[in-house]
């Protein structure tokens, strides 16, 4: 099938569709049916309230998004109650802005989902803020609204609770694509032609993704399992799928290599460019599985790779006459690593294609899913404990109240249009906790503003039939939902004509809405894009010491239980593969706040190159200790060398010194002692000469980073 095909059917399948869908029904059917009951103003009253609630149906368990929506929709009674009688007067109506954008806008203290119920809840206040609402209806016009939330609220639960796992399973799909392309930018390393540096930012950058989707699929698997303690044979598919991608994943990373040295040593000989072949050909497959994924389809012909990996290791094997030694293993561990993640791809395959739990292949293992996700605390004093200016939550917070009441006042003073409170709402949704965000957000709402009003101009001046003008403002409404998370920038190009023809259709003229609506999104833009700069600012450099340290830790701890491993101790399934997720989501987080970095200010990117130089090696060790795990778990190696515990020893320590530098946690090292099976040096075999030039490698690299980090704190 067409790639770009591909792309557009993937995406009716996704999660997005499925969210913008759902989100554009439950918002919809309150006004549609309420229409037809002669009820129209009560019907958009409660398609308010819906539509401030339908902010907090982000993905994740269904309990935690039921609690979200019910705190947010008593959050949306009382907001629209204060904000109500508060616009009786301006003097109040500015402190009650203040002080609500202040509150509501610290909720990001208790993580993403509360932050999306202090925006909704921020939208009922602007949204009351131009409501001549007299102060007897205050209460009944309140409790529409809530009504409506509460409308929201049951029509989410339903639909999830008729298809429970489809939401992880397009998920699990889309994760699988995210791999997929992180693995076809791990093939163009074996290319002749592809530029290393470069490629390391793409291939950073594509692990950010990866990163965060598997943190989502952890939230809607394993939570959930806890919680409702079933084990069908849907969820045990859904769960044995996922964790094959990771261990999958794994391979991917452990495919590392000095690919520099590689090139100057195999470079004329095919080999690298049939591993490159390979890689793709095996990135090609995984892709058709994750859109039968995706598209709750069956994919029945899957392509076994046996017969290439063959022909692959006759051409090593022809090369081991003109290159001996251990530059010949390396590539016979490519081979293995290749072999490896075309297991993982069968047996990816294999479960999604078991009709039942007898078909499905049983794990040794017993994994204790309850430690893979993070728990939020929402006690009251995480709240008050960031009332301080260290605090990036309360820094934010302060900014958008400043913002929103300097907008409130120009819009007063200046802007006389009846929308003006469009300039609050541009604010509320372009300031963001993190500058990079900020800067992306207020480009993304300008451009699309402008384009969406165009586009909108051309449908009310060139398509004046009815009836086609609500298709449209179906569609638009469907792809504004559809495109928020994915593409913010598309979902406010078709947003725009949206709230035109939404406009239109309760009899507003549209041609001075259109100018309104620029101008006050342009002056939005204007106050937030100042406010970025100079109300309390906070840079990554502040906080770059805090994801040195935890990247730093992360390797640290699992290099310590490779070691336990080396030296005859049991390591836990579960222990392991939590190390390694903390190597995933620290080096993610490193990552990202290295791209952040680089959209601030050229004055604020302090120590740049050497941070980036940071995320590389970062990178290059976590990539080395994954290929040591497996290699080591799969007994391919022979390890009891004294000399592999004392550089195993070395390395850590030299971990341990840069975090004591930093500030942070060091690693204890359990296998203190050398056992007594471990063994004295001697005559080396190809295997282990391998491993110790690997851990050699790595001990290289951790006194890299120790010298990188001295650069970072100098």
């Amino acid at each position: 099938m067409n790639i770009q095909l591909r792309e557009i059917r993937g995406f009716f399948y996704s999660q997005y569709f499925s969210d913008g869908l759902r989100m554009c029904l439950g918002i919809l059917i309150p006004a549609l049916v309420l229409n037809y009951l002669n009820r129209f103003d009560l019907g958009v009253t409660l398609s308010l309230g819906a539509l401030c609630v339908s902010v907090v149906d982000t993905p994740g368990p269904l309990v935690y998004k039921r609690n979200a929506m019910l705190a947010s929709t008593l959050c949306v009674f009382l907001v629209a109650m204060a904000t109500g009688f508060a616009r009786l007067n301006t003097v109040t109506l500015g402190i009650g802005i203040t002080i609500i954008t202040f509150i509501f806008s610290m909720l990001a203290v208790y993580g993403t989902r509360a932050a999306a119920v202090g925006t909704g809840t921020l939208l009922v206040m602007v949204f009351m803020i131009e409501k001549a609402t007299p102060p007897a209806q205050v209460l009944p016009y309140s409790l529409a609204l809530t009504a409506g939330g509460v409308w929201y609220l049951f029509f989410s639960v339903l639909f999830f609770s008729i298809r429970p796992y489809r939401a992880a399973q397009q998920a699990l799909g889309e994760n699988i694509m995210d791999v997929v392309k992180f693995l076809r930018i791990k093939a163009d390393f074996y290319l002749p032609h592809t530029d290393i540096d470069e490629n390391y930012r793409k291939l950073v950058s594509q692990q950010i993704q990866v990163s965060q989707h598997q943190d989502g699929i952890r939230e809607l698997l394993f939570r959930s399992r806890v919680m409702v303690k079933e084990s069908t044979n849907a969820s045990r598919v859904l769960v044995l799928i996922f964790i094959d991608l990771v261990d999958l994943y794994e391979q991917i990373l452990a495919t590392h290599y000095d690919y520099g040295e590689i090139r100057k040593r195999f470079g004329n000989t095919g080999i690298l460019e049939e591993i490159a072949r390979v890689l793709r050909q095996m990135a090609h497959e995984l892709e058709n599985i994750g859109y039968a994924v995706m598209s709750n389809r069956r994919y029945m012909h899957s392509h076994d790779f046996n017969a290439e990996l063959e022909h692959l290791k006759l051409k090593i094997d022809a090369a081991a006459s003109a290159e001996t030694g251990t530059s010949n293993i390396v590539l016979k561990k490519i081979l293995i690593n290749l072999r490896d993640l075309n297991q993982n791809i069968h047996n990816i395959f294999s479960y999604y294609n078991s009709r039942s739990s007898k078909e499905l292949i049983k794990k040794p293992e017993e994994v204790e899913y309850s430690k893979f996700v993070t728990r939020q605390d929402y006690a009251p004093h995480e709240y008050f404990d960031n009332l301080s200016f260290s605090s990036a939550s309360f820094r934010h917070a302060v900014r958008v109240s400043m913002s929103c009441l300097i907008g409130f006042i120009a819009s007063k003073m200046y802007l006389h249009g009846h929308h003006s409170y469009w300039v609050l709402l541009t604010i509320i949704v372009i300031l963001k906790p993190g500058f990079s965000l900020s800067k992306q957000r207020n480009y993304q709402r300008l451009v699309g503003t402008i384009a969406g009003g165009i586009i909108g101009i051309v449908i009310l001046k060139y398509i004046p039939n009815e009836k086609v003008q609500f298709i449209l403002f179906i569609t638009l409404m469907i792809g504004t939902y559809s495109f928020t998370r994915l593409n913010y920038i598309v979902a406010v190009i078709f947003m725009t004509p949206y709230v035109f023809l939404l406009f239109k259709f309760l009899g507003v003229t549209a041609t001075s809405l259109v100018q309104e609506r620029i101008i006050d999104t342009a002056v939005g833009s204007g106050i937030a894009f100042i406010a970025m700069y100079i109300i309390l600012p906070r840079w990554e450099f502040e906080d770059v010491e805090a994801y040195l340290a935890g990247a730093i830790h992360a390797n640290a701890n699992y290099l310590a239980k490779i070691a336990e491993t080396i030296s005859g101790n049991t390591v836990s399934v579960t222990d392991y593969k939590l190390a390694r997720k903390d190597i995933y989501v620290k080096s993610a987080n490193l990552s990202a706040m290295f791209e952040r970095m680089t959209s601030e200010p050229k004055s604020k990117q302090k120590k740049l190159k050497d941070i980036h130089k940071f995320v590389v090696l970062n990178h290059i060790l976590s990539s080395y200790l994954a290929n040591l795990s497996s290699a080591i778990s799969a007994k391919q190696l022979d390890y009891a060398q004294q000399d592999n515990i004392r550089l195993i020893r070395k390395s850590i320590a030299v971990l341990n010194e840069s975090n004591r530098k930093l500030g942070e946690q060091q690693v204890e090292l359990i296998c203190d002692k050398i056992p007594q099976n471990v063994t004295e040096s001697k005559q080396l075999t190809a295997s282990e000469a391998l491993l110790k030039e690997q851990l050699g490698f790595v001990n290289k690299i951790s006194y890299d980073i120790a010298k990188v980090t001295d650069s970072i704190l100098a």
